[in-house]
This record gives C-alpha cells, sequence and structure tokens, in this order.
C-alpha cells in the first residue's frame, strides 16, 4: 500500500494503567492519593528552603530544585491521568502528546542531572568541609542549576523532535498512561531506526554518565565516612547516606531497566508499571527522604506551624550563609 493511501493520526488513545472498568475507580483514588501527596510535600519542601533563613545553604538551594522538579514531572502526567480514569474515551491530541512528551523529557533528564549534582554537594560537604562555603559558592550553584535546566530542555527538543518526525498512521492506542517515546515508537509505520538509536544514546549517556557520578561521590562519601573515630557518628552518617542512596536506586533503577535495554526484550505492559515509580511514587517519596528525617527541616516546619507569618515579614537573604 502507498504511503499516501495511510490516513494520518490526528489523536491518541492511551490505554491506562489498566482497561478493566471495575478497577478505574479504586486505581484513581490511589494515584490521586500519591499525586495529592507529592503536591504537598514537594509545595512544603519548595516554601520551607525559600522562606527560612535558616535553610538558605547549598543543600537545601539544591533540594529545592528537585522539589521542583519533582512537582513539575509529576504535573506533567498525573492530571491527565486521573481525568482518563474518569472518562470512557481516553484521547490526548497529537501536539498535547507532544508537548506531554517534552515536558516529561525536560523533567526526567533534569532530574537525573540533578541527582548528580546533589551528590557532588554531598561529596564536598563530607570530604572537604572547611573548603565546602568556598567551593560550593552561589555562582557555581546558579550555574550548575542553569546548566542542568539548559540540558533537560535541548534533551527534551532534540529527542521529542526526533520521535514525532516519523509518520504515525492507522493504529493510534498508545499502551500506557502518557506519551512514551517506545510505545509511540512502536505505532509508527516508517523507518524508527534513527529516532530509536537517538533515544537510546540519550538515555544510556544521561544515566550512566550521572550514575557514575552519583557512585564515586558516595564511594568518597563511605571511604570519608569510615575514618570518622565515633560510632554514633558513624552510624549517623551512614543513616543519612543510605536514605539518600534508597532513592537514587529506585530511581535509576527503574530507569535502566525502561530504557537502556535492548528492544526486543521490552514489554510494554512491564515498562508501564516501572513508569509508575520514576513518575509518581519517587516524586512523592523524595520529599520524606531527603528532608522529612532532616532536623533541620523539622525545626523549619515547626517554627513554620507556629508563627506562619514571621516567615513572611522577615526580612532575609538568600545564601545568606555562603558567597
Amino acid at each position: 500500500m502507498a504511503p499516501e493511501n495511510f490516513t494520518r493520526v490526528t489523536e491518541f488513545i492511551l490505554t491506562g494503567v489498566s482497561d478493566c472498568p471495575e478497577l478505574q475507580i479504586p486505581l484513581f483514588l490511589v494515584f490521586l492519593v500519591l499525586y495529592v501527596l507529592t503536591v504537598a510535600g514537594n509545595l512544603g519542601i519548595i516554601t520551607l528552603t525559600s522562606v527560612d533563613s535558616r535553610l538558605q545553604t547549598p543543600m537545601y538551594f539544591f533540594l529545592r530544585q528537585l522539589a521542583i522538579i519533582n512537582l513539575g514531572n509529576s504535573t506533567v502526567i498525573a492530571p491527565k491521568m486521573l481525568i482518563n480514569f474518569l472518562v470512557k474515551k481516553k484521547t490526548i491530541s497529537f501536539y498535547e502528546c507532544a508537548t506531554q512528551l517534552g515536558g516529561f523529557l525536560f523533567f526526567i533528564v533534569s532530574e537525573v542531572m540533578m541527582l548528580a549534582v546533589m551528590a557532588y554537594d554531598r561529596y564536598v560537604a563530607i570530604c572537604n568541609p572547611l573548603l565546602y562555603m568556598v567551593v560550593v559558592s552561589r555562582r557555581l550553584c546558579l550555574l550548575l542549576v542553569s546548566l542542568t535546566y539548559l540540558y533537560g530542555f535541548s534533551t527534551a527538543i532534540v529527542v521529542s523532535s526526533c520521535v514525532f518526525s516519523v509518520s504515525y498512521c492507522s493504529s493510534n492506542i498508545i499502551n500506557h498512561f502518557y506519551c512514551d517515546n517506545v510505545p509511540l515508537l512502536a505505532l509508527s509505520c516508517s523507518d524508527t531506526y534513527l529516532p530509536e538509536t537517538v533515544v537510546f544514546i540519550s538515555a544510556a549517556t544521561n544515566v550512566v554518565g550521572s550514575l557514575i557520578i552519583v557512585l564515586v561521590s558516595y564511594f568518597n562519601i563511605v571511604l570519608s565516612i569510615l575514618k570518622i573515630r565515633s560510632s554514633e557518628g558513624r552510624k549517623k552518617a551512614f543513616s543519612t547516606c543510605a536514605s539518600h542512596m534508597m532513592s537514587v536506586t529506585v530511581f535509576y533503577g527503574t530507569l535502566l531497566f525502561m530504557y537502556v535495554q535492548p528492544r526486543s526484550n521490552h514489554s510494554l505492559d512491564t515498562d508501564k508499571m516501572a513508569s509508575v515509580f520514576y513518575t509518581l511514587v519517587v516524586p512523592m517519596l523524595n520529599p520524606l527522604i531527603y528532608s522529612l528525617r532532616n532536623k533541620d527541616v523539622k525545626a523549619a516546619l515547626q517554627r513554620f506551624m507556629t508563627n506562619p507569618r514571621y516567615f513572611f515579614f522577615k526580612k532575609h537573604c538568600n545564601f545568606k550563609l555562603y558567597r
């Protein structure tokens, strides 16, 4: 059949997490709770690290950026996903799908790079505490965050352009709960070698490259912790690193499972379940893992709850504790 006889796709249909009618309402409630907790937790982190003068340090600056990224990542996916639980026709327009994919790629790549930046920050703080305020300066923080967002944006533009440069015709049913690279390319009626190669190289480079930074940073952190003479100090430090590494392990593990494997080994249903973790579960857990176990954040939350007006009328300057 000639290519011109194909019907061009103008909208897609998302199958969602499950196509079982009896599960739509229960799943809607479960994912609604997840999204509400994600929004509340990350907005809480953003607010506290913005208004509390005692949290104006590089570590909490990076944590605020991670919370912004987590909030954006979930918001790109969750609202449309929740709506589709309640409607019979789970459609998404061609351009809306492209926008969702671009937004998802921007936030997920930014999160990968931000985790690497945070690992470097912790490495300097633990391994070179006397030089920490000098090395991790305000200028360096702003530069690292700007480069993270710029790299995420450029990756999103390049990859999403490649994915939507191929032809989509006839079948328009995406076996997923949002527009993602793999299920989209599976619907293409043209050669997908180039976009598949771009997706694979981009994913492998981003994940493996940032993972190396994280592993090297934490390896040196562990070596420094082992030199601490106090057993209580070592136990406390190890506990903190274990919490951070738990989030990193879940996040990177699902990404590696999802993308860095040959297409022949892909199971779209399995990938769909893995996607739930890094689009909804991890953004919900990060506020708990990274901060709610932190004494400074707990104290800031207590001060905020006791006298919230104090924070908004108090004059303070970001990064006042370092130059």
